[in-house]
């Protein structure tokens, strides 16, 4: 990635989690809940927008596409798996608990970020990610086997997809002649 990318993909990450911050700790006409429940509910299409928007800052078309194919993998299985499982909420509203829809969306987009991009974006994205597990853990739509499962088939549908984005721009080849070996590497900018 040239500086440019890099430094607008720095201020994109850095942009997302403070307004996550923000809204988080300066929010006082909800009470504690509310905001908490409401906190997860923002970062649910906050990450996937992060996600998609870094392969347009970077203009990683390939990476628009690898986000998009794991996005819909996700969100089929995670629909499927909460069809055929049927399990009740335990707030008793309903029977779609398995898997959490909102972490298996949120860990989908932190593990495309990490995947991509690399840990130093993905970390942060992660951590959002877990909050907004804890989002719906506190306002009692899931419980603990709901949020592990939905992170599994979230970070599962990255990796069935996406590739490390320096991987692409890297080329290590190998050549051999009748007595001589020849080792190259090529780095596209």
């Amino acid at each position: 990635m040239n500086s440019y990318r890099t430094k607008s993909i720095n201020l994109a990450v850095k942009k997302l989690i403070l307004c996550c911050f923000i809204f988080l700790y300066l929010q006082p006409t909800f009470s504690q809940d509310k905001t908490v429940e409401t906190s997860g509910d923002i970062l649910l299409f906050a990450l996937p927008a992060a996600a998609l928007g870094a392969t347009f800052i970077a203009g990683d078309a390939k990476g628009t596409w690898q986000f998009t194919k794991g996005f819909l993998t996700n969100t089929a299985v995670t629909m499927a798996l909460k069809l055929v499982i049927d399990k009740q909420r335990p707030n008793m509203e309903n029977n779609n608990a398995f898997p959490s829809g909102h972490t298996s969306t949120t860990f989908q987009s932190a593990s495309f970020i990490q995947r991509r991009y690399g840990w130093k974006y993905g970390i942060p994205a992660y951590i959002l990610s877990s909050y907004t597990g804890f989002t719906r853990l506190n306002a009692d739509k899931h419980d603990i086997v709901d949020i592990v499962a939905g992170a599994v088939v979230g970070i599962g549908s990255t990796y069935l997809f996406t590739t490390p984005y320096q991987q692409e721009h890297m080329a290590l080849s190998f050549g051999k002649t009748d007595d001589t070996f020849l080792i190259g590497f090529k780095f596209k900018f």
